[in-house]
């Protein structure tokens, strides 16, 4: 009997057989460290500059996540020392927790290793790939370990020191010069690794990268040593820890087959009823029931036996059913006061002119998974304008440096009109210019990005939607501005020249008639005819500020109005809130006060006080109105329909309102209602 070597070699198509044999013998299987080290540009690691940096970032990750899982203050140190050309040895110090002895050598030894994976919440690093990528590339350029020292907290607790490479045929970690001493520190982390790159400025820079995430990441203190031996120190802006995150499970919406299927045959509940409650989020019994009717499956039938059609049934029924969105207490994003409070601490240097109010969408699904969207514009000062404006973006608190035209929140940028804000934009289309920065920020149990090296996001439409949604809100807060200070210097030149002129010709006037000199004060009123607000602000040591607000009633009419604005509540001090007009402070931090019977030609002072480290986040401009006409009001705008609360009703009969000056006011207002009306279709 012949065998099948010789049944292969033989026959018509015995040379095909033969070469497909042969082709079977060769094949086998690589390790994911291996693939990846024929791959590097996968991760990142496509370019001298780059790598450079791309290492760094990955280090500075993961001690950002670990210094807030343990609920500590971060304080980072980055060194980076230049050996010859092109070989840079980096160290990045942490003060996290450490991390425990046996642990160390597959955290920073094996590829695809790491807890964040298959966690359903917000964190850096998800894919277990990042810093030991970074060991591997190091060892593959230069040929050095990676040096490792972790202590953990504890009075018998000693800190453990070894050199690590990656065995790429096996990942898993190789590892030499091991031992135990005493540390100096209570606890925390210190990787040091040796790389070929090139030590660059600009843009994409270590430095940018090191001052954006401190933007992002106002609770951390970041100190970095450049190769040229300069020091560059970013405090921490705040005392406030980013609450932890909590672990969710996964969400039904979105899920693919396959992923059901998976989930099913691996789940240790007894029947498909329970499955669904017990492994899902914001599955109820109802909703259980409802999912199984539709699909008609049997909700004894255990999870372990459901065959593919049955799974395609639920996943169809699924989308049927109306289910909650899933909660985002796994999220932890920045928030609006202190994505200003981060945007005034680093970029303070520049001066701007603005902030504009920076606006955290409510959170909203993408294929089940949660995420919220921030965005800020800053405005003017020695921000340059004759270029395109400066996009920072972020994802999960983490600066995106590179491929910014593949991202949707270039994209969403691009996709605006931004004219009708106060931006150049050529063609009604692009990036636009002038001098602004634009941030937006994007939080998720699980970003959606291009790649692994996690550098662009995915153009999902309920992404593009709400990152769309967001800057249309700080691009009205900024156009409010732009018109607020081209009205205020119009009526401010116009007051200036009644003040100038109507003094010199009343005296001349009076001169000649041999009369006494008129009170002009009503004549001044009835040609102004506005009502003036006038803010100031003064700095009463580090973290105090006093803000005084004077209002002149430059119109022939009693004027009563009410006078809102949303301070940081953390710094306030309702004892220093009691102006005789003062009325009320909610939990949100919007404060009121009343302003009854100004009197022609008078004025009236509204003043309170701010202390503590978020006081100066409050912008003395951003005061709005109710109860009077806002087309006299010069320096607060009406109050907005979305603050929820309400403000005075206009008593008094009013001058009519001009078409002309409401009618584009009221066209944006119907716009952003139909694009909200669109996104809420589309969740």
């Amino acid at each position: 009997m012949r065998s099948t070597e010789d049944i292969a070699n033989s026959g018509p198509n015995a040379k095909g057989r033969s070469i497909a044999y042969k082709l079977a013998d060769k094949q086998q299987e690589i390790s994911v460290a291996e693939f990846f080290e024929k791959n590097k540009q996968i991760l990142g690691f496509d370019s001298r500059s780059k790598s450079l940096l791309m290492g760094i970032k990955e280090a500075v990750d993961n001690s950002l996540d670990a210094c807030e899982e343990a609920e500590i203050a971060p304080e980072i140190s980055v060194r980076i020392e230049r050996l010859d050309d092109d070989d840079y040895r980096i160290t990045v110090d942490d003060n996290g927790p450490g991390i425990v002895h046996n642990a160390i050598k597959n955290v920073y030894g094996r590829l695809l290793y790491g807890s964040r994976f298959h966690a359903l919440r917000q964190s850096r690093g998800q894919q277990g790939i990042g810093i030991s990528a970074t060991v591997m590339y190091g060892y593959l350029t230069t040929g050095k370990p990676a040096h490792v020292i972790s202590k953990v907290s504890g009075e018998d607790e000693v800190a453990w020191e070894m050199d690590i490479v990656i065995d790429t045929k096996t990942n898993r970690p190789l590892v030499t010069n091991e031992r135990a001493f005493t540390w100096e520190r209570d606890h925390g982390t210190s990787i040091e690794f040796t790389i070929k790159g090139r030590y660059v400025t600009g843009k994409q820079s270590v430095f940018e990268y090191l001052k954006n995430t401190a933007i992002v990441n106002p609770h951390a203190a970041i100190t970095f040593h450049d190769p040229d031996g300069k020091k560059w120190t970013f405090e921490k802006a705040t005392e406030i820890i980013p609450p932890k995150p909590k672990e969710i499970k996964p969400h039904p919406e979105g899920m693919e087959i396959g992923d059901l299927i998976k989930f099913a045959h691996g789940s240790k509940q007894k029947n498909v009823r329970s499955f669904l409650k017990e492994d899902f989020s914001r599955v109820t019994s109802r909703i259980a029931d409802d999912i199984l009717e539709l699909s008609g499956i049997d909700p004894k039938a255990p999870p372990q036996d459901l065959a593919r059609d049955q799974c395609a049934a639920m996943i169809d029924a699924i989308g049927k059913v109306k289910i909650m969105a899933p909660q985002t207490d796994c999220l932890s994003p920045i928030g609006d006061t202190l994505i200003k409070k981060g945007l005034m601490h680093v970029m303070e240097g520049l001066r701007p002119d603005y902030y504009a109010t920076p606006v955290t969408r409510p959170p909203r699904t993408a294929n089940g998974n949660p995420f919220v969207v921030e965005a800020g514009i800053v405005y003017g000062g020695d921000i340059p304008s004759d270029g395109q404006v400066n996009i920072l973006r972020f994802a999960n608190r983490v600066p995106l440096l590179y491929q910014q035209g593949a991202c949707a929140i270039t994209k969403a940028i691009s996709d605006m009109d931004w004219r009708r804000y106060g931006l150049e934009q050529r063609g009604g289309k692009g990036i636009p210019y002038g001098p602004a920065i634009i941030l937006v920020h994007v939080a998720s149990t699980k970003v959606p990005f291009t790649s692994e090296g996690k550098e662009a996001i995915a153009s999902y439409p309920e992404i593009l939607g709400e990152v769309s949604a967001a800057l249309r809100l700080c691009a009205r807060n900024l156009k409010s501005h732009l018109n607020k200070l081209e009205r205020r210097s119009k009526t401010h030149a116009k007051f200036e020249i009644v003040q100038e002129i109507l003094p010199d010709l009343a005296k001349k006037s009076a001169d000649y008639l041999g009369r006494p000199l008129p009170s002009l004060e009503r004549t001044i009123t009835k040609i102004m005819n506005v009502v003036w607000i006038e803010p100031s602000v003064e700095k009463i040591g580090k973290n105090n500020r006093r803000y005084v607000y004077r209002i002149y009633n430059y119109t022939n009419n009693v004027r009563s109005f009410g006078l809102h604005a949303q301070v940081p509540k953390e710094s306030v001090n309702l004892a220093l809130f009691m102006n005789p007009s003062f009325v009320d402070l909610n939990e949100e931090g919007k404060a009121y006060w009343e302003v009854r019977g100004l009197q022609p030609s008078s004025s009236a002072i509204i003043s309170f006080e701010l202390s503590g480290e978020m006081a100066d986040t409050f912008s003395q401009e951003d005061v709005y109105i109710s109860g009077i006409n806002p087309a006299i009001v010069m320096g607060a705008e009406p109050l907005p329909g979305d603050w929820g609360i309400k403000g005075m009703e206009i008593t008094e009969e009013e001058e009519a309102i001009t078409e002309e000056d409401t009618s584009e006011e009221e066209e944006e207002e119907l716009e952003e209602e139909e694009f909200e009306k669109e996104a809420d279709l589309n969740e």
